[in-house]
C-alpha cells in the first residue's frame, strides 16, 4: 500500500483544525412514537444539527454491512468495522453461513482434528500443542459453548444445529452443550424457545445407539462467560466454574434454571445466573476433562476473546482457573489475528486491510480514538480492521467505565468521552479524531425506556460540548450511529398494529438492535465549504464514511472503496 496521500480536489481547501468523527452507538431514526427514546429526548444539539447543516439517513445493517439478508440487524462491531474498511465486507455471520452450506466449514484440518479428538481416532496427534497432547486413542468429550439464540450478531443457532449434526455423522459419541442465553439481540424473555429446540435435536440425536447429546451448564450472556475487553473478568470466571469445573447452582434441566429465574422476575435473560445440569446423584453432567475437545461456536470476537485466553494463555492472572484441562481449544473464527487468538479455528476470516486509520497512519497523519470501555475496542480493534494494536500513528485512550449499571447510571462516562475528546482537538495534535458514545446502545439493552431518553440526552449534551470546541478550532464534526436500538425500546405488533403487552397488560420492553436507519451529519460551519452532499447514491450506508472522511481531510479515497458522500461543489454550501 502507498504512503502517499493525494489531494481530493484542486479547489477544495480542508479545514484548518480536525475532522471528529463522533459515532452515537445505537441511536438510530424512527417516527415519534411511545416506544422512541430518541424522540421523547430533549436533545437541541442533535436536533440544530439536523436541521441546519448537511444531513443524510444511512443504512446500517443487512447487506448494506456485510451480513446475509435485510432481515438482519447491524451491530456495533460489524458498524465500526465497515466504517473503518470503507467498503462492504462478508461479516462472520455471512461466512459461517456460506461455509456451512458449501461444506468448508467442515472440510479443513481443524474440524477433522477435532472429530480424531473426540473419536479416539489419532486423537493424541496434536504434537506442539498445548491442547490434546495426553489424550492418546481416548474418545473426548466434544463440548458446545455460545450464545443460543438467532439474533445472528453473536451466533445463530442454526449454526450450532449444524455442528450438532455433523458431528453425530462424524461419529462422536457424547457431545455436551454449554449455552449462554440471549435476551439482548433477540427478545428478552425467549430462552425457553431456544432450549426446547435444542432439547429437541440433542434428543433425536442421543436416541440413536452411542450417542449421548446433552445440555451440560449454562446462563445469561451478562452473568456467564461473554464479557469484553476485560471489563468484568468475574463473569468469565463464573462460566469457567460452571462449564469446566461443574460448580454452580444445580439444576436438573437448563428448563428449571430459567423457569426459576422468571419466577424470581429476572428482567431479562442475558441476567439469568450460571447454572449446572447434575444427574439423579447430583454430579454434573458435564465438566470439561484433559482429553476433550472445545468448539467456541459465536463467530464474533469481542465477547469470545477472554474465554479463548482462559483456555490456551499461559500466563493468565485475571482469576484463578485452578484447574486448567489439556484440551484441543477451536474457535468458530479466528478472534485476534495479532494474538493469533485461538491458535485453532474453523473458519480464518480474510485479512482487512487498506482502512482508513492504515492508510492515514502510513503517510504519517495523526488519529486519535477514545471510547469508554464498553466501545473501546469499536473505535480501535474494529476501526483498524480487527487489529489490537494500534498504527504507528493512531493515539488511543480508554476511559474507564467503572463498572456501572448503565440503566442505573444512563450518562455513563459520556462527560469524561467529551473531555477526552476536546483536549485532543484543543491539543492541535490529531487530525482525525474518532470518538463513540456508548449510551444508547448499553442504556438501550437494558430494556429501559426512563433511562435510556437520559441516556440520549447525555450524548447530545456531550456532542453540544464537543461541537462548540470543533468551532473553535476551525474543524468538522461528524456526526452518525452505527446501529438502532434506542429508538425502538418497546416491541411492536405488525399485526394487531399496537405495542405488545404481556399477560397482565404491561407492555412489553425491546432490548434489541433494530434494523433502522441512522443519521448522518456534516457540522462544518465554514461558508462555502467547498462541497455539498451526494443524494445520487441509490443506498449510501456506514461503508460510504470512510471516503466523506478522506474527502473531508482534502486526501483522495480509494477507487476500491465506497463512494464518499459529498462531492466537490466550491460554489455550493454544504446542504445544498
Amino acid at each position: 500500500m502507498t504512503t502517499a496521500l493525494g489531494p481530493w480536489h484542486q479547489t477544495y481547501t480542508p479545514p484548518a483544525g480536525p475532522v471528529v468523527l463522533a459515532i452515537m452507538d445505537g441511536i438510530g431514526l424512527a417516527p415519534p412514537n411511545d416506544g422512541n427514546a430518541v424522540s421523547q429526548a430533549d436533545i437541541p444539539a442533535l436536533r440544530g444539527m439536523w436541521r441546519d447543516h448537511a444531513s443524510l439517513q444511512l443504512a446500517a445493517h443487512g447487506t448494506a454491512v456485510g451480513l446475509p439478508t435485510d432481515k438482519d440487524m447491524g451491530n456495533s462491531e460489524v458498524g465500526h468495522t465497515i466504517m473503518g474498511a470503507g467498503r462492504v465486507l462478508p461479516q462472520g455471520a455471512s461466512l459461517v453461513q456460506r461455509a456451512i452450506a458449501d461444506g468448508s466449514l467442515f472440510s479443513g484440518e481443524t474440524w477433522q482434528r477435532l472429530v480424531a479428538q473426540c473419536t479416539g481416532d489419532n486423537a493424541g496427534d496434536n504434537a506442539g500443542d498445548t491442547a490434546g497432547d495426553t489424550a492418546g486413542d481416548t474418545a473426548g468429550t466434544l463440548h458446545l459453548i455460545g450464545l443460543l439464540s438467532d439474533g445472528n450478531v453473536h451466533s445463530h443457532i442454526d449454526h450450532l444445529f449444524a455442528l450438532l449434526d455433523r458431528a453425530d455423522a462424524a461419529g462422536i459419541a457424547r457431545v455436551r452443550v454449554h449455552p449462554l442465553l440471549d435476551g439482548r439481540d433477540v427478545e428478552p424473555h425467549s430462552a425457553l424457545r431456544y432450549l426446547d429446540q435444542l432439547e429437541q435435536r440433542l434428543a433425536a440425536i442421543s436416541a440413536k445407539t452411542e450417542r449421548d447429546y446433552r445440555i451440560a451448564s449454562g446462563g445469561g450472556r451478562m452473568r456467564t462467560t461473554m464479557d469484553r475487553y476485560w471489563e468484568r473478568p468475574a463473569v468469565v470466571e463464573a462460566g469457567w466454574k460452571a462449564h469446566v469445573l461443574g460448580e454452580g447452582p444445580p439444576v436438573a434441566s437448563a428448563r428449571e434454571a430459567v423457569e426459576a429465574a422468571y419466577a424470581g422476575q429476572v428482567p431479562s435473560d442475558q441476567q439469568i445466573a450460571p447454572f449446572v445440569v447434575v444427574d439423579g446423584d447430583g454430579r454434573p453432567v458435564g465438566t470439561i476433562e484433559d482429553g476433550d475437545a472445545v468448539l467456541l461456536f459465536n463467530f464474533r470476537g469481542d465477547r469470545a476473546i477472554e474465554l479463548s485466553a482462559a483456555f490456551e494463555q499461559d500466563d493468565f492472572d485475571f482469576f484463578d482457573r485452578r484447574r486448567r484441562p489439556d484440551v484441543l481449544f477451536v474457535g468458530m473464527l479466528q478472534y485476534d489475528g495479532d494474538l493469533m487468538l485461538p491458535r485453532h479455528c474453523l473458519l480464518v476470516p480474510p485479512p482487512i486491510d487498506n482502512t482508513v486509520i492504515e492508510r492515514l497512519s502510513a503517510a504519517g497523519v495523526d488519529t486519535f480514538h477514545v471510547a469508554e470501555s464498553s466501545k473501546f475496542g469499536h473505535v480501535t480493534y474494529y476501526l483498524f480492521g480487527m487489529r489490537s494494536k494500534p498504527f504507528s500513528h493512531a493515539t488511543v485512550r480508554e476511559v474507564s467505565s467503572g463498572g456501572l449499571e448503565p440503566a442505573e447510571h444512563p450518562e455513563m462516562k459520556a462527560a469524561e468521552v467529551a473531555d477526552a475528546v476536546i483536549d485532543a482537538v484543543r491539543s492541535g495534535d490529531y487530525r482525525l479524531i474518532v470518538v463513540n458514545f456508548a449510551n444508547g446502545d448499553m442504556v438501550g439493552h437494558t430494556g429501559d425506556l426512563p433511562a435510556a431518553v437520559t441516556a440520549v440526552e447525555a450524548v447530545d449534551a456531550a456532542l453540544a460540548r464537543i461541537c462548540s470546541a470543533v468551532d473553535t478550532a476551525d474543524g468538522v464534526l461528524v456526526v452518525t450511529a452505527d446501529h438502532g436500538n434506542a429508538e425502538e425500546m418497546l416491541q411492536w405488533s405488525a399485526k394487531t398494529a399496537a405495542f405488545k403487552r404481556d399477560a397482565e397488560g404491561k407492555l412489553i420492553a425491546k432490548t434489541s438492535h433494530t434494523l433502522n436507519l441512522v443519521p448522518f451529519v456534516i457540522v462544518d460551519h465554514r461558508q462555502p465549504p467547498g462541497y455539498a452532499l451526494r443524494r445520487d447514491l441509490a443506498r449510501p450506508g456506514l461503508s460510504n464514511i470512510a471516503a466523506t472522511v478522506l474527502n473531508l481531510l482534502g486526501y483522495a479515497a480509494p477507487a476500491s472503496w465506497e463512494p464518499s458522500l459529498i462531492r466537490p461543489a466550491p460554489e455550493q454550501a454544504a446542504g445544498g
